[in-house]
């Protein structure tokens, strides 16, 4: 399935699609000299918007939910991107302890921890899942919407202090399906006789959006110039603001410059392109965090500053009631994607450095330039099929599902190739990995 395109299919996002097609065998050249350098995060999931004159990731999500929302013909390819990651780690693993998010009442989210096991079971592992929630102290079965069963168990450390597991269940590898908001928890410092995937400074306790912004410069820069592209075509131009208390109206004025600053550097490129119908916003949201909280559409400075009390506390605090002091304001990426009258957008999923499908996450309340990740939004598998990484060189471009799928693929890739920069560069213990 491939979604209507509201804005008409000519201009920038075609000759992209063009010059990544056309330039194929190089960018598939150059993804692998990156990976003989870089490892890439064991898994991810990328929000893509495709705004018709640009195609840019607005969100990389290195602790991936929503796995059930892939088409069941992915799961073969799944499976062999598992068994590549699985070998890097621990050739001949056999346990695999995965731990999911503490509010596992969540029946979608259940489903895709059932569908997270159901890969690795096929790689060859014994999959079993341990809980940080302080409430699992013996093992607790929980209801999947399908009428079978998971259980979750409490984790232990080991005799010797040096392993993670359960009671009767030592694990080679621990996953991480639980992005860590609330911090890091003591049962998980100090592993190193285990793989821990991902590491601990991926999760929201120490990683920061800027850093990864930061890293994505670089990708698109040297993706440009390899495909001969104005990287800011695959890039969303973004600035950080630390050091805010918005409740106690501290840094409000900051922040309201650096919106003005960023929507007169959108509107210059968007002289240069000759848009003159395109109005440009900023997104402000939280430079840690997920789901999508504290995350807002801003189109003039004016309305930062005038912010009401109840946007304020919304703002400030997130998930795991973790409070925001600094922010980052992102160009506004519209999307002009639609699915029976729906915005719709696509999130790209990866396991190690393989694409593995994705879905497009639509939303029918919500409009071109807001954020799609809230309550009501609704998912629609993505039909790669195993056609993602065979683009049709005959077809015109903007005509072929094949050709849609695999350029999404390589700008999701772009933002997988910055996770595993921002990954090492933010790596606290470098001689321990």
């Amino acid at each position: 399935m491939v979604p209507h395109l509201a804005t008409a299919l000519t201009g920038p996002l075609l000759d992209l699609e063009k010059k990544i097609l056309e330039a194929t065998p190089a960018i598939e050249r150059w993804f692998r000299l990156e990976w003989q350098e870089h490892t890439p995060p064991f898994y991810c999931s990328v929000d893509l918007r495709n705004a018709g004159y640009k195609l840019a990731p607005v969100d990389t999500n290195l602790f991936p939910g929503g796995f059930n929302n892939l088409s069941t013909e992915m799961l073969p390819l799944a499976v062999q991107a598992a068994m590549a990651a699985i070998d890097k780690y621990c050739p001949d693993a056999r346990n695999l302890l995965m731990i999911p998010e503490t509010h596992t009442r969540n029946p979608l989210y259940l489903q895709n921890v059932a569908r997270l096991m159901q890969i690795f079971r096929q790689t060859g592992l014994h999959v079993r899942l341990g809980s940080l929630s302080p409430d699992v102290t013996q093992p607790t079965p929980l209801a999947l919407p399908d009428g079978n069963m998971l259980v979750v168990e409490p984790l232990v450390r080991s005799s010797n202090g040096r392993r993670v597991g359960l009671a009767d269940f030592d694990p080679c590898t621990i996953l991480l399906n639980n992005d860590l908001s609330a911090g890091i928890p003591t049962i998980l410092e100090n592993i190193h006789e285990q793989s821990l995937l991902p590491p601990v400074h991926a999760g929201w306790a120490l990683r920061r959006k800027s850093n990864h912004l930061k890293a994505f410069d670089e990708v698109a820069k040297k993706f440009g110039k390899l495909i001969d592209i104005d990287p800011w075509l695959v890039n969303p131009l973004h600035s950080k603001v630390g050091e805010l208390d918005l409740q106690e109206d501290v840094g409000t004025e900051q922040l309201a410059d650096a919106v003005s600053m960023l929507l007169s550097k959108i509107k210059k490129k968007y002289k240069e392109y000759g848009m003159k119908e395109q109005k440009p916003f900023v997104i402000v949201k939280p430079d840690a965090g997920t789901y999508g909280m504290g995350v807002m559409t801003v189109k003039d400075a004016s309305e930062v500053r005038d912010l009401s009390r109840a946007q304020r506390n919304k703002m400030t605090v997130i998930k795991d009631g973790v409070a925001v002091n600094d922010m980052i304001v992102q160009e506004g990426v519209p999307t002009f994607e639609s699915i029976n009258d729906a915005v719709a957008e696509p999130v790209v999923y990866m396991i190690d450095r393989y694409v593995v499908g994705g879905f497009y996450r639509i939303h029918a309340e919500r409009g071109i330039d807001q954020n799609l990740n809230a309550p009501g939004s609704q998912y629609v598998p993505l039909a790669f099929a195993q056609q993602h990484a065979v683009p049709d060189l005959k077809a015109k471009p903007g005509t072929a599902a094949p050709n849609r799928f695999y350029v999404y693929g390589v700008v999701a890739r772009l933002g997988l190739l910055a996770a595993s920069l921002e990954m090492e560069r933010t790596d606290p213990n470098p001689e321990v990995y």
